[in-house]
């Protein structure tokens, strides 16, 4: 099996599948958290973000007592890995009121929260900075043609990262007797919140208030104006 290729395979279709799904869920959650503010929606977004990894982590490398079942199984550990950053990185641009369209974009996304910082200076490298975060530019205002170049600097960077890194994943996910269970775990939840920081310094902060909300003396003032 080509781990890589099946990883970057995987990249490729979480891309396209999760972008609905992260619609959807943060829809969801701002219906059931309805006084939730952009901050407190991420807030929950990162535990549930951390909490998947690291429990796919831990499942993965407690099959690494099976003869035979290692493997395959940590392999699969990090296409889902994969698949809940991708998932992870659209839901945070929709806090945003970032919505890619196009894949390139959400690639490039998906890039700079993946390979972390080194993206960061790759980018800084490739586009003059002009103020701002990465993730609106990227979305809103960087040509597609540097998006297009700053995928295929950074695409390399990406399969390289998760050929050593998650590699050392895969070979302490076969350590018998369990403990891959909590290497697995351990190792993914590392990762994750390497995730996380890596979101926070690309998105930076949220809106203090949803797009089109008001507060209540926003509202006042209307009703006020309304009677004049």
């Amino acid at each position: 099996m080509d781990a890589k290729r099946v990883v970057s395979a995987a990249l490729e279709k979480a891309l396209v599948a999760q972008a609905p799904m992260a619609k959807k869920n943060v829809e969801r959650l701002r219906r059931v958290h309805p006084q939730a503010s952009p901050s407190a929606l991420i807030r929950k977004l990162d535990t549930a973000y951390l909490s998947a990894v690291t429990v796919s982590g831990v499942a993965a490398g407690a099959v690494g007592i099976v003869p035979g079942a290692g493997v395959p199984t940590a392999v699969a550990d990090v296409l889902v890995f994969t698949e809940a950053t991708v998932l992870y990185v659209l839901s945070r641009a929709e806090v945003h009121g970032l919505h890619p369209e196009d894949v390139e974009r959400r690639k490039l996304l998906a890039y700079m929260v993946l390979v972390g910082d080194s993206a960061n200076t790759a980018l800084g490298k490739a586009i003059p900075r002009t103020g701002g975060y990465w993730a609106k530019r990227i979305v809103e205002g960087i040509p597609m043609s540097a998006v297009n170049a700053a995928n295929k600097v950074l695409g390399p960077r990406f399969i390289t990262k998760y050929g050593t890194k998650q590699g050392v994943l895969v070979l302490s996910k076969q350590v018998p007797l369990g403990l891959g269970a909590v290497l697995g775990g351990g190792g993914n939840h590392v990762f994750g919140r390497l995730s996380v920081r890596a979101a926070n310094k690309v998105f930076g902060p949220p809106p203090e208030e949803w797009p089109g909300r008001t507060d209540g003396t926003a509202a006042m003032n209307h009703q006020i104006e309304g009677h004049l």
